[in-house]
């Protein structure tokens, strides 16, 4: 399968210290991401686009390609994914290489599993669909959201969602934050991951953990240690 695997991982968080490559229980969290792309067999290239000669060195380290660092235009803050991969795919078609789907993995994602990258990819390959991605559901109906007005009076969203069931409403999902399965040429000519031609697969919420601030790296370890416990 001609598939490459493209970790983004740039240097400087702010938020985070050396985020991507932070020692989560034992080993650098970009390790989990490398490893789970390896692990699936998916891929006929699993790189990581990088900014950083130390986060490139841990990287190859651990079996990934980084056949070049990424532009200092393309590792600001305000830069999309999209615009770094099709960076990634520019380079590599100047060196003659194309592929035929792109899986962005992120580089915080440590409940990224292989099976899951194999269910998204056979839907993808299986489907007239653009592209794939893993989402989880809301615990809540979001259609009973409530706000704060002016006076810090509470009040919903939505009032007519008051004397509804929650059975009686229709589920609703967020991003799980985990990767995105593209077609090539999509990517290429459309630079987005997300197109009007999108679909996704439902994961439990288990195997799905933002990891923005120090609390939510604990709660993270914390949480792959109990599922973890379990195999």
């Amino acid at each position: 399968m001609n598939n490459i695997a493209i970790i983004p991982a740039r240097g400087g968080s702010k938020r985070i210290p050396e985020k991507n490559i932070k020692d989560f229980l034992g080993k650098p969290i970009i390790s989990y991401s490398i490893e789970a792309a390896l692990k699936s067999g998916l891929f006929s290239e699993v790189m990581v686009s990088t900014d950083d000669k130390e986060i490139a060195d841990i990287a190859r380290s651990y079996n990934a390609k980084v056949p070049f660092l990424r532009s200092k235009t393309n590792a600001s803050d305000h830069v999309g994914i999209a615009d770094v991969l099709v960076e990634v795919l520019d380079n590599y078609k100047k060196e003659g290489k194309e592929f035929d789907n792109v899986c962005c993995i992120l580089a915080t994602a440590p409940f990224v599993e292989s099976k899951h990258l194999a269910e998204a990819f056979d839907v993808l390959r299986h489907s007239p669909y653009d592209a794939v991605f893993p989402i989880v559901r809301y615990a809540f109906p979001i259609q009973r959201a409530m706000v704060f007005d002016e006076g810090k009076k509470i009040k919903m969203i939505w009032p007519e969602n008051m004397n509804k069931r929650s059975q009686d409403l229709d589920p609703s999902f967020h991003d799980a934050g985990l990767f995105y399965w593209v077609k090539y040429d999509v990517i290429v000519e459309q630079k987005r991951l997300w197109t009007d031609n999108t679909t996704a697969i439902e994961i439990s919420e288990q195997v799905a953990q933002d990891i923005d601030t120090p609390e939510d790296w604990e709660f993270a370890e914390l949480k792959y240690k109990i599922i973890h416990a379990r195999k």
